[in-house]
């Protein structure tokens, strides 16, 4: 990797290739995140599994994929962020490329359940804040917003091309397209991601040259790390506000819009291919909302930008039912209003969780956090399943996701505010 900082020699820091490299990680693992809502209709026709039964896989992986974060931010932290990421990459490559062989509903829970929902949820958001916690002191809410900004980039990537290979070759052919794009990143990651700025003789972008900076890894256990992290954070009321919030903006985007709407659409007459598109021009919309968003947080109150979220998002979640009965401008409408917002939540709450907790202990809170939204996501996934399966509408889905949206709108208030000291009264 020395050879690469003397190819770009002093015209600019490494940190930003750093976040390239990261960017493209984020990007593959989005791109195997979104491949279940593709071959969802496919899988129904071809082995007849009910949309309960695909959701069940969708929701463990979804659950998982939270549920690694403080413990892969704690591995990074003891064994390093390029080994963590390897072993996790090769993972999914290998369950993404064995899945085309399922044939069982039990095979699908392993593999894209287990397997893949473990092996992304290294390659997460809690790798985002790593990432940006060690190599930038300025500019973290930009690049918070860049990197979260890649699950909607790979959406925008990936979708209409694995929709339309679904549509024509079939759903065995996305699989290895899908393997193909986390083998190609594996030696990006090997010879081109240093662990911190010291390993390269820099220090963080932004960072004063009297400040102390943190060189060595810990000799802790990762188990240790995140469970002692916890017990630490869920003490304080600050953690179960950005849990409980996080919880409902998982639910909302991932378990709900990112599951079920191919399938929703294809409900009122739309192709697999028009649906991933909408999808893909939401992903368009989210790549300058999220970035956005990060140059925000850098300047406004985190607290209040995440009331005006949750809210709008709640009211464009409760127009969804009525946009497929307008003619021209009900779904675009809709696309443009919910993908500002899709996940536009991250950076703000990263900027929060570090002012609460400091720099060294933000990414593991963050993990458990983040293990909060997929929670919510896999209860969003499984539940929208069900409630369709039953009222054959996703309408009752649509509704409480949007209510939910407007309990966190005024949740997030809370985050971060001291509590007020009483003035004596006179006697």
């Amino acid at each position: 990797m020395n050879w690469a900082a003397r190819l770009i020699g002093g015209r600019f820091h490494y940190g930003w290739l750093t976040v390239g490299v990261v960017f493209l990680v984020l990007l593959a693992a989005a791109g195997t995140r979104a491949t279940p809502s593709v071959m969802m209709v496919p899988l129904e026709h071809q082995f007849g599994w009910s949309r309960a039964t695909i959701s069940l896989a969708i929701s463990v992986n979804i659950a998982l994929y939270g549920l690694m974060g403080p413990f892969a931010a704690a591995a990074m932290q003891r064994f390093g962020v390029r080994p963590t990421l390897l072993i996790a990459l090769g993972t999914m490559a290998a369950g993404v490329a064995l899945s085309s062989l399922m044939t069982h509903p039990w095979q699908m829970v392993l593999i894209w359940g287990v397997m893949v929902g473990g092996s992304t949820g290294v390659a997460a958001l809690s790798l985002s804040a790593t990432v940006v916690t060690r190599w930038f002191t300025t500019h973290r809410g930009l690049v918070m917003g860049i990197l979260t900004a890649s699950s909607a980039t790979g959406q925008l990537v990936f979708l209409p091309m694995l929709a339309a290979i679904a549509e024509h070759y079939g759903w065995r052919q996305v699989v290895w397209v899908v393997a193909g794009a986390a083998a190609i990143v594996l030696p990006l990651v090997a010879f081109l991601l240093p662990e911190r700025p010291a390993d390269m003789k820099l220090r963080p972008v932004g960072e004063p040259a009297d400040a102390s900076v943190s060189t060595s890894a810990t000799k802790q256990n990762p188990l240790t790390i995140a469970f002692g992290t916890l017990a630490m954070a869920s003490k304080t009321r600050d953690f179960w506000l950005l849990f409980f919030s996080f919880f409902i903006c998982g639910a909302s985007t991932n378990g709900y819009v990112g599951t079920h709407l191919i399938a929703m659409c294809g409900d009122y007459g739309m192709t697999e291919v028009q649906g991933a598109s909408l999808l893909a021009a939401m992903g368009i919309f989210d790549l300058f909302g999220t970035t956005l968003s990060g140059w925000l947080s850098d300047r406004f109150n985190s607290r209040v930008l995440l009331f005006w979220y949750y809210g709008l998002r709640g009211l464009s979640l409760m127009y969804l039912p009525h946009a497929f009965g307008i003619d021209f401008f009900g779904l675009p409408l809709f696309a443009v209003f919910y993908g500002l917002d899709w996940i536009a939540t991250v950076p703000p709450t990263v900027r929060l969780a570090t002012d609460v907790y400091g720099k060294e202990a933000a990414p593991v809170v963050f993990g458990w956090v983040v293990a909060g939204h997929q929670l919510g996501a896999a209860f969003a996934a499984l539940g929208a399943g069900m409630l369709r399966a039953s009222l054959g509408t996703y309408t009752v889905a649509s509704m409480i996701s949007g209510g939910l949206c407007l309990v966190a709108a005024v949740i997030v208030l809370r985050i971060n505010r001291p509590a007020k000291v009483p003035e004596p009264q006179a006697v």
